[in-house]
């Protein structure tokens, strides 16, 4: 499906032929683990990276369910504390032994596409809470997001050795079903400019969409990326708060595995 962080200028890149050596994109920036700790990216059996994921508590990671759909939780590991995905030596590679998807799931622009991960051991990095049904004000249109992610900083090309972020606007749900018909109000909302540039990419699933200290959305799909007017849309996490806290306090927090180790 969709989205690894983004963000991208193509003629500006054509122009330059390459991106900035310190690796920002046009209408992102490099982003520091230690002011968001609880953003994390999957790995397959590979050592691959090919989602994202937010910490929701010590031992639960909540990510898109098409990131997890078909897989088990041998063929997964959830890679924390580490903002370079080519340094070995620091964060922690979790294990997982159970993967919840949402039971109406079937893709992600019909909606339901969230899933959690149980890991073996707790994290020791500060979980993020995610929005309520009473933080309607989040979901408000020009809203400031905050999206993050290790993907693609191109539409078809390579994904980030960064954890980037960006600043994308919550759009008016008009605008959202105007351009996708399938666009489920009650589940999504899509955020972006209508003139494209800045966006989400393939990579970035399953990664968080911050407002005010609280998840609001999972990255879930989209038409290209930064492509003019047609932004990346989102899952509505407010929607999903009962259900979501009944899997995530369903255990109370493990203790850190003092065998976990960066790999």
């Amino acid at each position: 499906m969709r989205r690894l962080l983004v963000l991208v200028l193509s003629a500006l890149l054509a122009t330059t032929g390459t991106a900035a050596a310190d690796e920002r994109i046009v209408g992102g920036e490099r982003a520091s683990i230690e002011a968001s700790p609880w953003v994390v990216y999957l790995v397959d059996d590979r050592g691959a990276q090919f989602c994202g994921g937010t910490i929701v508590a010590p031992s639960k990671v909540l990510t898109a369910a098409h990131c997890a759909l078909g897989r088990s939780p041998r063929d997964l590991r959830v890679v924390a504390g580490r903002e370079d995905k080519l340094d070995r030596e620091s964060g922690v590679v979790a294990t997982v032994t159970d993967i919840w998807i949402h039971s109406r799931y079937v893709s992600a622009d019909e909606g339901e596409d969230v899933a959690v991960l149980t890991l073996k051991q707790a994290l020791p990095y500060t979980p993020l809470p995610f929005a309520e049904p009473s933080d309607q004000a989040l979901y408000e249109p020009g809203t400031k997001l905050s999206a993050l992610g290790w993907g693609r900083t191109s539409e078809n090309g390579k994904t980030s050795r960064y954890l980037l972020q960006a600043t994308v606007p919550v759009l008016p749900n008009e605008f959202c079903v105007d351009t996708y018909p399938q666009f489920v109000e009650e589940d999504m909302f899509c955020a972006g400019f209508k003139g494209g540039k800045v966006d989400t990419c393939q990579g970035d699933s399953g990664g968080p969409i911050v407002a005010d200290g609280k998840l609001v959305g999972v990255t879930s799909w989209g038409e290209g990326c930064a492509r003019r007017n047609k932004p990346g849309v989102y899952v509505r996490i407010s929607r999903y708060a009962k259900e979501l806290h009944s899997i995530v306090d369903a255990s109370p927090p493990g203790v850190v595995d003092p065998e976990a180790s960066a790999r």
